[in-house]
């Protein structure tokens, strides 16, 4: 692999753009960067692609084991169904994790976006909030709803909300099945409030499951050689009951 990264140093330099991910991804692009027009011979095409696809993991991750990166380039890359990402669609979307000040005090808040179109064009919009404070204070165990109100309560004028805003603790408990703390609208709110002062992004990464019976993490690794860049830092195969279960573990739910 030395002799032929050496050959090809331009093929392996840094992937330095999320779009350029994109086009590496579907073979869209030449390894001097220039796109290929779609009448292009190497437009997509099969053979140069394989190439790019293994540019495209982070080769120090040890759990991006050889069988598995080469299992996804084969389905991926296959003659018959090829599969390719498209930055337009759903699918994928942002995790940015800042940092405020929040009271005067340093935290961390973890925004999730997604692209939505807006008349011809798209744009990123905030869609999930994850703060730790909020999940300390909102946390579900409360809904084992052991407190209730009693269903003759309207006789009584409600007098025994006494009960219900007696302890903080327990707030949840009168509300109804399924309910779920909405973070965004909270975090919304306070910030309107004045109690957040955005300081800088920390950390940006991307999650994808555009490709069926996959996930992938996109990170950026800024480091010397070619494996450099965005890169898929995190691969496994997943059914669409294990995506549930992940998307609440991406999302802190």
């Amino acid at each position: 692999m030395g002799k032929f990264m050496n050959d090809e140093s331009k093929l392996y330099a840094e992937t330095k753009q999320v779009n350029q991910f994109f086009r590496r991804f579907n073979n869209e692009e030449g390894p001097d960067g220039i796109r290929y027009s779609v009448r292009s011979k190497e437009y997509r095409n099969p053979d140069t692609r394989d190439t790019y696809l293994n540019i495209l993991f982070d080769l120090e991750n040890p759990s991006l084991d050889e069988q598995l990166r080469k299992q996804f380039i084969s389905i991926v890359n296959n003659d018959s169904a090829p599969q390719f990402l498209d930055f337009h669609a759903d699918g994928w979307f942002a995790e940015v994790k800042t940092k405020f000040l929040y009271r005067g005090k340093p935290s961390y808040v973890t925004f999730y976006l997604e692209l939505e179109q807006e008349n011809l064009g798209y744009k990123w919009v905030l869609t999930n909030v994850f703060f730790e404070e909020y999940a300390q204070i909102l946390e579900e165990d409360g809904l084992n709803q052991n407190k209730f109100l009693h269903p003759m309560s309207h006789e009584l004028d409600f007098m025994n909300f006494i009960k219900v805003f007696d302890d903080k603790s327990s707030i949840e408990e009168y509300t109804s099945h399924g309910f779920s703390a909405d973070y965004l609208s909270v975090f919304i709110y306070e910030f309107k409030q004045g109690l957040f002062e955005y300081q800088t992004v920390m950390n940006l990464k991307f999650h994808f499951f555009q490709i069926p019976g996959w996930y992938f993490e996109l990170e950026k690794f800024n480091r010397s050689g070619y494996n450099t860049g965005w890169l898929i830092s995190r691969l496994t195969p997943i059914t669409e009951d294990e995506k549930a279960v992940l998307m609440k573990y991406i999302y802190h739910d």
